[in-house]
């Protein structure tokens, strides 16, 4: 699977910040610090050698020394892009974004032990039903991991073990289809999926056929299962890419990634369905749509603010919730700091945002500030290819 990457890769050097170190004990003048841990998933080209680590300090934003967590040498995990951790955080989870793994599909999902040290230790890896995963979610309970294979236009989901072992998938759901963007949507393209707060439906976006499809969700067996309320059609040419619910589980916001917009809907947990509010653009009126694309989206843990980030932009758009319809209202557009921000970080205490600048190879931190929009520091780390950021509190 050819997977998009925008502009060639320049390394930039920058301070001791974006040193590689070895794992060492923690020092004591590094304990708060190391009370919250941030990992990051890369694609394995170049430099880039597996998922990374750093330790953050939320009363500072200072990012630690990046340090390997997970060689993809050692483990053979190829492109560990996508991670989730599940409550308790003794786990991660990791897509292995590739079409030529030795299993059915040609894409894989890998289980990790989390270490005293913030080490990986691969437990197991299953195969993903699909090619080229590219999101990974997990259930409430930590007991299934739901997977979106972007090169197959497929979702599956895998039981965990109560040792944190991947089982094999216990169900594949095929999308079919097109839409009119005939470069990009010559086919399903699964892009992510994401369980609601009530643990009963899951919504898969899918790119390539303008849809949002809905599942139940069997909490026991881990299977998703046919939902007759039907699918969600997006505004033609959209391409659905990720989606976020709001905290009160009534709203669900879908970034249309081919055509840079936000999409606001109104979400029934009794039958898993979606109805569209709102529409809004993540550009400024004066920058052309289609040199951008956009790609995270994320509704801050208060849920008063709402992010997306654009590629080509190279900037996070950020948008007031309404409190009482969830509709949005633009607060401007943060630049960060990088060159095509796929993924950014919320970190636990709401007080920084920590973007993944692929293109770049930077990892750049922004403070949150109390009415939702962000300020620029000088605090990021060199880490090569980085396409996901996922907070863990120590």
């Amino acid at each position: 699977m050819a997977i998009r990457t925008g502009a060639q890769l320049t390394i930039v050097a920058i301070s001791v910040i974006g040193a590689l170190v070895p794992f060492t004990p923690a020092r004591a003048a590094d304990k708060r610090a190391a009370e919250y841990l941030v990992y990051i998933g890369t694609y394995t080209r170049d430099d880039s050698q597996g998922i990374y680590v750093c330790s953050f300090d939320t009363n500072t934003g200072e990012l630690g020394p990046p340090r390997v967590a997970a060689s993809a040498a050692d483990t053979k995990i190829k492109n560990p892009s996508f991670l989730a951790i599940p409550p308790g955080g003794q786990r991660l989870y990791a897509v292995s974004e590739v079409d030529d793994h030795p299993a059915p599909g040609g894409g894989a999902v890998a289980a990790f032990s989390i270490g005293a040290d913030a080490a990986l230790t691969l437990l197991n890896h299953q195969p993903s039903a699909g090619a080229g995963p590219c999101h990974l979610s997990l259930d409430r309970d930590g007991r299934t991991a739901l997977v979106a294979n972007y090169g197959s236009g497929s979702v599956a989901s895998l039981p965990i073990g109560s040792d944190g072992k991947l089982a094999a998938p216990v169900s594949t759901m095929q999308h079919e289809g097109s839409s009119v963007n005939r470069q990009r949507q010559e086919a399903p393209h699964a892009h992510s999926i994401n369980l609601d707060p009530k643990n009963r439906f899951a919504l898969a976006a899918d790119l390539g056929t303008d849809e949002v499809v809905s599942y139940r969700f069997n909490a026991q067996s881990g299977a998703l299962e046919q939902n007759d309320a039907g699918t969600f059609k997006t505004p033609a040419g959209a391409g659905p890419r990720h989606l976020a619910f709001h905290p009160n589980g009534r709203w669900v916001y879908v970034n249309g990634e081919l055509i840079s917009t936000i999409m606001a809907l109104d979400y029934n947990d009794q039958n898993g369905s979606l109805v569209l509010r709102q529409q809004v653009s993540t550009l400024p009126e004066d920058v052309d749509a289609s040199q951008n694309t956009t790609a995270e989206v994320q509704v801050h843990p208060n849920g008063k603010t709402l992010y997306v980030s654009n590629r080509g932009h190279d900037s996070i758009a950020m948008f007031a919730i309404d409190a009482e319809e969830g509709s949005l209202r633009p607060l401007g557009y943060h630049p960060t700091g990088g060159h095509t921000p796929r993924n950014f970080g919320i970190d636990p205490t709401g007080a920084w945002l920590v973007a993944a600048n692929q293109d770049s190879g930077t990892v750049t931190v922004h403070r949150i500030s109390d009415d939702g929009t962000l300020s620029a520091t000088e605090r990021q780390a060199a880490i090569p290819w980085p396409v996901c950021v996922k907070f863990l509190a120590r």
